[in-house]
């Protein structure tokens, strides 16, 4: 990343530091840091978590706390009654129980936060030896990309994010989907980076992650969208574009360009939607692993490089929808200044018009704008095929060929 406030391609790059996240950290500073998130509202959400430890408590201390009175009580009534040690003893071991399972949940409760402060401490160190900012958790990322749009429960968590030379964010993702003994909580790290300008749809599913049921992405896009790159590019990722864009999508995916996310992101989901780049991974990237850390990094730097001939991309048919936009808008209208009579050469015009006016503006159609989803037929026929068996095997069916 290059240092804030200065020109891409001019500062000089931060130094990858991973010290801050194995450095000991001194609890009174973690302490201070996690204080100072609440007071600031960063840590948003810590008040409800406050309000929830409050009520907990206050449910164990009553219902184990008369447990607790009721055989302090008892202990003391054997002495008094001059009890045998035995009987005493019998009833004091259950408070040494109770004792022992409360202040366990004390210590158990105190070393989860502790450790939940520290590691946002380091989190936020290394964003700052390394040029960017920290956050501990946003709900709802207003964000394009098809994991921010399903589900329930949308929360990102550990936003590492820098602004030079372009914006890039690192962070953990959790959605939940369905219900009851069928709610499913689904996790993921995302890697964001903002383009110069929209593009169209375009989605590299990985190959290496897939499973027996296919695509581990959330969703499924119609396959009549599927085009085919050269060399051994198809080998590692299965890439979707709207119909039409197939020459865009060349256009945007050189043999340059191909061979840096074959030897740098062949692991990860690749989506491009808007002006955004998304990487996905079903695991957590903002963590403290400096090895993770290191990985993502290289990543985002290969890409990084290339991502501005991008920016040259202007999708012709907003050109072509612009000018019937402006012929129909305008019928009959008078020739222009300077133009000359039919069947006669128009004369120049004494200025030369700018290059960027001849091309279409910044954007993608909306044929362009997302990729048409599709029907997950083998997960449907995996899932038909398990029913089927269940079915046949709890109707006796099978029963038949062991007579």
């Amino acid at each position: 990343m290059s240092a804030p406030g200065q020109a891409a391609g001019t500062a000089p790059a931060y130094p990858f530091d991973a010290r801050p996240l194995v450095e000991p950290v001194p609890r009174a500073a973690a302490r201070a840091f996690a204080e100072e998130l609440r007071r600031t509202g960063r840590l948003a959400g810590s008040g409800t978590s406050v309000v929830v430890v409050i009520v907990i408590g206050a449910i164990f201390a009553v219902v184990f706390g008369s447990v607790a009175i009721t055989l302090v009580s008892a202990v003391a009534s054997a002495i008094a009654a001059g009890g045998g040690g035995a009987s005493v003893l019998f009833l004091i071991f259950p408070l040494v129980v109770f004792g022992v399972i409360a202040g366990g949940a004390v210590l158990l409760f105190l070393g989860g936060t502790r450790r939940a402060e520290e590691r946002m401490y380091r989190l936020d160190r290394f964003a700052r030896s390394n040029g960017m900012t920290y956050l501990p958790r946003l709900s709802a990322p207003p964000l394009p990309g098809m994991i921010f749009a399903i589900g329930g429960t949308r929360q990102a968590s550990d936003l590492v994010r820098g602004d030079t030379p372009r914006f890039v964010e690192f962070a953990n993702y959790r959605y939940t989907t369905g219900s009851g003994k069928n709610r499913q909580t689904h996790q993921w790290g995302y890697v964001a980076v903002k383009l110069d300008t929209p593009l169209p749809h375009i989605v590299l599913d990985a190959t290496s992650n897939n499973s027996l049921f296919g695509s581990n992405l959330p969703l499924t896009f119609d396959r009549d969208q599927r085009l085919s790159l050269e060399g051994d590019f198809d080998r590692y990722f299965a890439l979707s574009c709207p119909a039409g864009y197939e020459r865009d999508a060349l256009y945007l995916f050189t043999p340059d360009i191909m061979a840096r996310f074959i030897d740098n992101a062949a692991a990860l989901d690749v989506e491009i939607v808007d002006d955004w780049l998304f990487l996905y991974a079903k695991r957590d990237f903002s963590t403290l692993d400096p090895q993770t850390w290191a990985w993502l990094f290289s990543v985002v730097g290969a890409l990084l490089d290339k991502l501005a001939q991008w920016a040259r991309w202007r999708d012709e048919r907003l050109a072509a929808e612009r000018a019937a936009t402006t012929d129909a808008a305008t019928p009959g209208a008078a020739p222009l200044p300077g133009a000359g009579h039919a069947g006669h050469a128009a004369s120049a015009v004494p200025f030369v018009a700018p290059l960027d006016a001849l091309r279409p503006p910044p954007g993608v159609a909306p044929q362009g704008r997302r990729l048409q989803k599709g029907v997950p037929w083998k997960t449907i026929i995996v899932a038909g095929i398990v029913v089927a068996w269940w079915l046949l095997s709890n109707s006796g069916f099978f029963g038949l060929f062991s007579r």
